[in-house]
């Protein structure tokens, strides 16, 4: 064999070896079948999987709103997803969101942005504190702040559509009772939302 051939049927096995463990990582993971912790691994990629396939459907305004006016989002829980139109309707976006981790904490229906901040604070509310006694009382701006580098305020008591600094929330239920986004992405709501605008959360 030339060392032409060698080096061409190295490549193929090499672009084929790769393209089996992208369309398949779970298989990649599973060299030790014994440990529990590839298990768990293998199991938590699948469920986020799972989670976020119907989160990426676009949907249209009108079976949700009257209008755009003031632009529009809304808060799709199940699907763990957020969407958001214009007011002109010229734009769309799709962000991926965590939302609330029981229905007790969830609260749905129409509301609106009254506040918009960047760079927000953070204090627990009196029911976290009473659940987590041992949380701080007050976090500053920064990258210890649950509310990430920007935050809308909704017109119900304690609600936000905000940041986070820990992606992992991404796509599950981790909240209590606020809907996160990726900091870029809600740095790009921020930019694109005005108070006023209109929320749904269904």
């Amino acid at each position: 064999m030339s060392n032409e051939t060698f080096k061409l049927n190295s490549r193929r096995g090499f672009l084929a070896g790769s393209a089996a463990l992208l369309a398949a990582p779970a298989i990649a993971q599973t060299s030790d079948v014994n440990s529990l912790e590839t298990t768990e691994t293998e199991r938590d990629v699948t469920e986020v999987v799972r989670r976020n396939i119907s989160s990426f459907r676009t949907l249209d305004w009108q079976p949700y709103f009257d209008n755009t006016k003031n632009g529009a989002i809304l808060v799709d829980i199940d699907s763990r997803a957020v969407h958001y139109w214009s007011e002109d309707q010229s734009e769309y976006k799709l962000y991926p969101s965590s939302v609330p981790l029981t229905q007790e904490l969830t609260r749905r229906g129409r509301t609106e942005i009254i506040q918009k901040v960047e760079g927000p604070s953070w204090r627990p509310t009196p029911s976290m504190l009473e659940r987590n006694p041992e949380w701080p009382a007050f976090i500053g701006p920064g990258p210890d702040n649950p509310l990430g580098t920007h935050a809308l305020y909704l017109s119900w008591t304690y609600y936000r559509i905000h940041g986070t600094h820990d992606t992992r929330k991404i796509g599950r239920r981790s909240s209590n009772g606020c809907v996160g986004l990726y900091n870029e992405h809600i740095a790009e709501l921020y930019g694109k939302t005005k108070v006023g605008t209109q929320v749904l959360l269904i």
